[in-house]
This record gives structure tokens, sequence and C-alpha cells, in this order.
């Protein structure tokens, strides 16, 4: 399992992912899930993968190969995100039917999603999520996150905490909170983490940022939530309660 989010707004985009896969409790191992393929100057591209690690190893590599061969179709010669889109759930659906007899036959999920994010020159920025079937979605103004993998425990905090005018570093600290919150709860998700920072219009991805296991800040940041969810905790009211005197079975009718 992994965790992947996406964040988008009228300043920029923030990514962040994981790097925990496993494969049963006594095989656990580390890959980076979240790739950077951008031109600076042309185009910010980046890209976060979940799902099963052949798979989406062998689209980074096919990716890859296109950009090195000169592909007359490649991430680095389409003229708009939308366009990309389609061409990594192109090339999704390629090699998942290319292994899926195997897979199947021995009751692998093969299946894998996507986060892509970023801006072409000419274009605004934009976020997208792509199914496994190569179909998918774009962040809005009123849906700026998308997330693949483990979502549900880091979903809160954005959902409390995003908006379409949020500065671009404190939709990264919630970005950070978020992955930090999925791994509290989620022992397939760990560190190292890797978070990315796009400022709309700069063409270049200036910020990037990796924090492994142990990482001061990381630490400083996890006991500083901790803390102040603990204290809005005690500082809310106490129920109030309804008390009765009567016997509350009295209410229960009884055949």
């Amino acid at each position: 399992m992994t965790y992947c989010l996406g964040i988008i707004n009228r300043f920029g985009i923030v990514m962040g992912a994981d790097s925990r896969t496993n494969a049963g409790v006594d095989y656990i191992s580390a890959y980076r899930k979240l790739f950077d393929f951008s031109v600076p100057g042309d185009r910010a591209i980046l890209m976060c993968a979940s799902g099963n690690l052949s798979v989406t190893q062998g689209m980074i590599h096919e990716l890859k190969r296109d950009i090195h061969n000169r592909e007359d179709i490649n991430l680095h010669s389409l003229n708009s995100l939308y366009d990309v889109a389609n061409y990594i759930g192109d090339k999704s659906r390629q090699i998942q039917d290319r292994d899926r007899a195997w897979l199947e036959r021995d009751n692998i999920d093969f299946q894998c999603n996507f986060l892509l994010g970023g801006q072409i020159k000419g274009e605004d920025p934009q976020l997208f999520l792509i199914y496994p079937q190569g179909n998918h979605i774009q962040a809005t103004r009123e849906t700026p996150f998308l997330q693949i993998g483990e979502t549900k425990y880091g979903k809160p905090i954005l959902d409390r905490t995003i908006t379409y005018d949020t500065p671009l570093e404190e939709m990264a600290k919630c970005a950070l909170l978020s992955l930090d919150s999925t791994m509290k709860s989620n022992i397939s998700v760990g560190p190292p983490l890797y978070i990315v920072m796009y400022e709309t219009d700069s063409l270049h991805l200036r910020h990037k940022l990796q924090l492994r296991l142990g990482d001061p800040y990381l630490a400083k940041m996890r006991k500083l939530w901790e803390d102040y969810v603990r204290q809005a905790f005690e500082a809310m009211p106490n129920l109030e309660w309804k008390y009765v005197d009567e016997d509350p079975s009295e209410d229960i009718p009884i055949d």
C-alpha cells in the first residue's frame, strides 16, 4: 500500500508521497513513488504512482524510454497536460493488458493509479487522477486535492484546511501532516517522504524535500501537531447531558 496526494490552487501545486512497499509483514522495502519529468522553462510534469510495483516501474521505464528515443508522442512532445494524461492512461492499459493473463492466473492485483500534476507553457496548472482503466478526472476549484492509495487517514485534515486561496507554504505543511497522519494510523505507509512544491507560471521546480525516518523536522512537526490536537480536544466544552430520574427501562415497550 502507499499514500500519494496532490493539491492545486491559484498559487501552484503541492504533491507528496511515501516510499513504503510491502509483500507481506516480513518483506518491507522502499521505492520512490513521486517522479519529476520537467523541462525547465517549457513544462513542469510531476507524477505519483500507487498499485502493483512491477506495473508502475514498467510505466516509468516506458515513459523515460519514449523520451530518450524521441518518440513522436512522449511527455515532452505533447502540447497539453490533458493529452499527457491520456497518453499515460494509454500506456497503463497497454502494460496491464500485456501482463494481465499471467497476473490474473495467480490472483495478483495488477491495477495502478497515477496522479499527474504540473503546467505546460501557455496553459494553467492542472492536476489529474488517472484510473487503472486509463480514464481520468481533474481537480477543480471546488475539489482542489486528489489522493491515491491509503487515502482515508490523510483526508480529514485536507477537508478542513485546504482552500483555493491557501498559500503554497501552508499547502505544503498540510500535505506533510496528511502524510504523517496516515503513517501514524497505517503501518503500510512509511518514509522516506517526498514533497514537491510548484509555483504557478514558474515552469521550474525549485522546491523539493525528502524526509527520512527520524528527521528532526518531521519529529518536531509530529509532536507539535499532537500537542495542539490534544489541547484543542481538552478545550472542547463538556457534553450537555440530559439527566432523568425515571428508570429508562420504563420507556421501552414490552410485549
